[in-house]
């Protein structure tokens, strides 16, 4: 069992040392030139995984500004789309699986926005639908996928991909996590340096 763990383990870690930095460099970015235009940031998933998602869009939203809360500054909104399951069934229900981030998207959608689009094969067709509709938009995209990239990741505007081989799901979300954590503490970091530069 322990050299199951380490195998998991040490697998994780190449995962994570073959991420491109120059596209997670480039998605801080497009997220700081949103906070410039005061945009909103979108995130959709699948799955299991819309609780990470949902997870990512608590943590930035508190993490990033709570601390700060008096400060006279720009601020970044996180919104998971759907913003309820409620309405995603509804689209579901209503209209068609396929629509369930496109519809909400295109209800709040302005072109000082950016839309995080994450997918671990890439070819979910409700993700690309609202992809194509962000890049209608002229909305730029932070793909977040795995595998080989699929459809999204030719579609993103900064191409984060974790490269496995087909059905690694567990690798793949598990850093898309990470990724998702580095944000947050990036843009922490960024809002707690410039609280102290305006205080000094």
């Amino acid at each position: 069992m322990e050299k199951y763990i380490r195998q998991y383990v040490a697998k994780s870690i190449a995962l994570l040392g073959n991420l491109c930095t120059v596209e997670i460099a480039k998605a801080m970015n497009i997220l700081q030139a949103a906070l410039e235009r005061d945009g909103r940031i979108y995130v959709i998933r699948n799955g299991g995984s819309l609780a990470l998602a949902t997870h990512w869009v608590a943590d930035f939203n508190k993490t990033v500004f709570s601390h700060n809360l008096n400060e006279e500054r720009r601020r970044l909104q996180a919104i998971r789309l759907p913003t309820t399951e409620e309405e995603l069934t509804a689209w579901a229900n209503d209209i068609e699986y396929d629509m369930v981030f496109a519809g909400p998207l295109q209800n709040y959608i302005q072109d000082t926005d950016v839309l995080i689009a994450i997918s671990s094969s890439g070819n979910s067709e409700n993700i690309i639908r609202a992809v194509s509709l962000a890049r209608s938009h002229q909305v730029p995209v932070i793909g977040i996928s795995g595998f080989d990239g699929g459809r999204l990741n030719p579609l993103s505007d900064a191409r984060i991909l974790v490269s496995t081989s087909p059905a690694e799901y567990e690798q793949v979300e598990g850093i898309h996590a990470v990724i998702l954590h580095l944000f947050t503490k990036y843009f922490k970091d960024y809002f707690d340096s410039v609280a102290l530069l305006q205080k000094s």
